[in-house]
C-alpha cells in the first residue's frame, strides 16, 4: 500500500524494550522510509518488485484492457479496494486504468480521486524502479498510447 521500495540496509533497533533486526526500506515515490521487522517479513504483503517482462505485460493490460463501466461507484470502490489490498501489480494497474478512463467521462467522488492518486503513485514508483527511469518519465509512459 506504500509503493515500491528498495531495502537500503538492515539495522538492529530497540523498540519497546526489544532488540530486533529490521529491513530499512526506502520508498522513493512517497519520500518515506519504512522499518519492517525481519522476523515478521513473511506475515506482510511485501513482494519482490516485478521484472521487466511482467511490467511489460501489465502495461499491455493497462493500455489495451477493458473497463467495466456498468458498476455503481460503490461496487467499483469495493472491487478496487480489494485489488489494491492484494498488492498485485496487475490489479493495481487495472485500478489506475479504470479510474483514469472513468475520470475522462465524469468527475470521480473524493474517495475514488484519492484511490486513483494513491494507486497511480504506486504504479509509477514500481514502473520507475523496474525501468530505471524518473517519476516524470514513468508518468509519461502511463499516458502514452491512450
Amino acid at each position: 500500500m506504500y509503493g515500491a521500495g528498495v531495502i537500503e540496509k538492515i539495522e538492529e533497533k530497540e523498540i519497546q524494550g526489544q532488540i530486533q533486526k529490521y529491513f530499512v526500506i526506502n520508498i522513493p515515490i512517497n519520500k518515506m522510509q519504512v522499518l519492517v521487522p525481519i522476523k515478521n517479513i513473511t506475515k506482510t504483503s511485501i513482494r519482490l518488485v516485478a521484472d521487466t517482462l511482467s511490467m511489460d505485460m501489465v502495461m499491455d493490460v493497462f493500455h489495451q484492457g477493458e473497463t467495466d463501466t456498468s458498476l455503481s461507484w460503490k461496487q467499483r470502490y469495493k472491487i478496487n479496494s480489494e485489488k489494491m489490498r492484494s498488492g498485485k501489480l496487475r490489479e493495481g494497474a487495472e485500478v489506475v486504468r479504470d479510474l483514469m478512463r472513468i475520470q475522462k467521462e465524469k468527475t470521480l467522488n473524493s474517495s475514488e480521486k484519492q484511490m486513483l492518486e494513491n494507486a497511480r503513485k504506486i504504479l509509477i514508483g514500481e514502473l520507475g524502479l523496474i525501468k530505471g527511469i524518473s517519476e516524470v518519465q514513468a508518468t509519461a509512459m502511463l499516458i502514452a498510447n491512450r
